[in-house]
């Protein structure tokens, strides 16, 4: 079995449904709470056993980034000395971080496609506006060994079924039409619906930024070109590997999902991790509890 030894984050999108709240920094790089969304997506590679990421950006986001991605950190150790360094930091030890440039938004398989001359086995995708967490931790207690096994579990799945896999993540059935469904028997995905409307889901499980595809993913790739297919062309990716190799589901039950895709959806997210939070939650609530008795006096 081929070991996943390649990530790719997809972080080249214009991030225009978090406007104005993106106007001055890619939506990637902004906190859930204290964190870096792009910090917790390197810590998850990480630990998922990559040796090297792909971090696909746009012309503009690479300018931000690029001292990061150059010298991992610009503070020295007397800058809050408090904090662990993976904190302040781009950069995760033993990893390499390779980016790439996306020169227009075309979807995600567009966005693969850009880091795919580089890679010649399995590998991860992680969209960089997705967020999958297990655990609720303080930057004092995260890093690369403490981040989400998301990843990791498609990464074990695909070395126990030797197939490509996606993430899926169980939604309210109000919300499934913001999202590609799966139609699942058992662990295995037999339809990716888009968006469909609740009467016609066949199920509450959505796809939620993860997957695992096949070193042959740009040979399939090809026969469904972006200038035809457009933004759907990973759907039909994905359907060509059901059709063929066959594509396993990696349930993420008992994980929270948060999603930056507007600025009240990532609101409610922020609320949500810091009231999970050991260090702030108690704090939190107590404060949400009292302004909420006032708006109702």
């Amino acid at each position: 079995m081929d070991s996943v030894d390649d990530a790719i984050i997809l972080a080249g999108g214009n991030g225009t449904r978090m406007l104005p709240a993106s106007l001055y920094m890619p939506k990637e790089t902004m906190p859930l709470v204290d964190t870096p969304i792009l910090n917790h997506l390197i810590w998850e590679a990480t630990r998922a056993g990559v040796k090297r990421i792909h971090l696909v950006l746009s012309p503009h986001k690479k300018d931000i980034l690029e001292r990061f991605i150059v010298n991992g950190a610009i503070h020295g150790e007397d800058v809050r000395p408090d904090l662990p360094r993976d904190s302040l930091s781009l950069k995760s030890d033993g990893v390499e971080i390779i980016p790439h440039l996306q020169l227009s938004a075309g979807g995600v398989a567009d966005a693969i496609s850009v880091a795919l001359d580089e890679i010649s086995g399995p590998f991860l995708v992680i969209l960089g506006d997705m967020l999958i967490l297990e655990e609720h931790l303080s930057p004092i207690f995260s890093g690369p060994d403490k981040g989400s096994s998301a990843s990791k579990k498609l990464v074990s799945r695909f070395k126990e079924e030797g197939k490509p896999c996606v993430g899926v993540f169980p939604v309210e059935m109000s919300e499934v039409s913001n999202y590609g469904v799966a139609n699942l028997k058992g662990d295995t995905v037999v339809e990716i619906v888009e968006k469909p409307l609740e009467s016609e889901a066949p199920s509450n499980y959505v796809l939620c930024g993860r997957y695992l595809f096949p070193s042959e993913t740009k040979d399939i790739l090809e026969g469904y070109p972006v200038s035809e297919f457009g933004e759907l062309q990973s759907i039909f990716l994905m359907r060509d590997l059901i059709g063929n190799r066959g594509l396993d589901a990696v349930k993420f039950d008992n994980m929270s999902m948060y999603d930056s895709g507007d600025p009240i959806i990532w609101l409610k997210s922020q609320i949500d991790h810091a009231l999970r939070r050991e260090d702030i939650g108690n704090d939190l609530s107590e404060w949400l509890n009292e302004r909420m008795k006032s708006f109702l006096m």
